[in-house]
């Protein structure tokens, strides 16, 4: 007689599989619970970045919504049906924030001139001169901030002709990434506008033709890994907008993205991100030559009456930073 049996399945070897895949789903899970959390209450309620580890992963919250969507596709394989719709939950709670940056808000009906403010963070001092007054000339730049400007790269930037397109300077270059300098198309009076930092952050006023008065300031806060307090401090002690007089512009390397309350602190005192104002705050300016997740960490922020006409993050040789953009149009009035 024929045996008909059906020979059992060996399931013994894929259990171990199945758990370690349920284990590692659910550590994943977790993980992006906890990001959520760190954004929306942690640093949304209660308006704190935490220490230097919590503001470093608030950073990397854009990154969330794709682990989460891709924890949701594995859980539905898996059969964990619960885990895919925590997951798809916390993909749609981590996408809420990240949506207006993608939308061009409506601009102001500024009606004074146009100037296109830019900042690169240098790289100490490593980028490359020529490209950088390339930048400048290609983009008419009309006022430049430098970010960890140390004395050979200044001297660098003037052997490059820099000061052809840009003749007015206030700078404090300085090694270690500490020096700071402001370059401009039009005459420049320093300021006193920030609070002390261990980075120069300088300020000048300048007067366009016409005779608009713009104040800019050249913004470098320490990283939150290096030390949160300190970084929390550097953007705290940035002056806020101008309601009458000068039109304020902050440009730079804030250490500090969209996610971090302390950066949404210095909007709250009456400014725009420009990139967020047209659309394209999630556009990723550093690292371009180190390895790890790209983030924002440079802005050009304007006060709310300046109309934010465009806005670009452009790669300039030899910096580890994508130089920011913005050409505004300014509110007319007495400076």
């Amino acid at each position: 007689m024929v045996s008909t049996k059906v020979p059992e399945r060996d399931t013994g070897s894929r259990r171990p599989a199945s758990k370690v895949l349920s284990a590692l789903l659910a550590t994943v899970v977790a993980g992006i619970a906890g990001l959520a959390v760190l954004r929306w209450v942690v640093s949304g309620v209660f308006g704190h970045d935490g220490n230097s580890y919590t503001a470093a992963l608030l950073a990397l919250t854009p990154f969330g919504v794709p682990v989460a969507a891709g924890s949701a596709l594995v859980a539905w394989a898996l059969r964990r049906r619960g885990a895919a719709l925590l997951s798809v939950v916390l993909a749609v709670v981590l996408v809420v924030p990240l949506v207006p940056r993608m939308l061009a808000d409506a601009q102001p009906e500024a009606d004074g001139p146009v100037v296109r403010v830019a900042a690169l963070n240098l790289y100490f001092g490593q980028a490359d001169p020529d490209a950088v007054v390339e930048f400048v000339r290609e983009n008419r730049v009309d006022v430049l901030t430098l970010l960890e400007l140390d004395e050979q790269a200044q001297s660098a930037l003037e052997d490059a002709g820099l000061r052809e397109s840009l003749p007015h300077v206030v700078a404090y270059p300085a090694g270690a990434g500490v020096g700071s300098g402001i370059a401009s198309r039009y005459p420049l009076e320093e300021v006193d506008l920030s609070g002390p930092s261990l980075f120069a952050q300088p300020g000048v006023r300048t007067r366009l033709p016409g005779g608009t008065a713009v104040e800019v300031v050249a913004v470098h806060a320490l990283p939150p890994v290096t030390d949160a307090a300190q970084w929390r401090s550097d953007l705290a002690g940035l002056p806020p907008a101008s309601s009458a007089g000068s039109a304020r512009i902050l440009a730079g390397d804030f250490n500090a993205t969209l996610d971090h309350a302390a950066f949404r602190g210095v909007l709250d005192a009456g400014y725009v991100d420009a990139a967020e104002s047209t659309g394209k705050a999630l556009v990723t300016t550093w690292p371009r030559r180190r390895l790890g997740p790209p983030v924002t960490l440079d802005h050009v922020l304007v006060e709310n009456g300046v109309a934010v006409l465009d806005f670009a993050a452009l790669d300039v040789e030899g910096s580890d930073h994508r130089a920011v953009l913005a050409t505004l149009r300014l509110p007319k009035r007495p400076g």
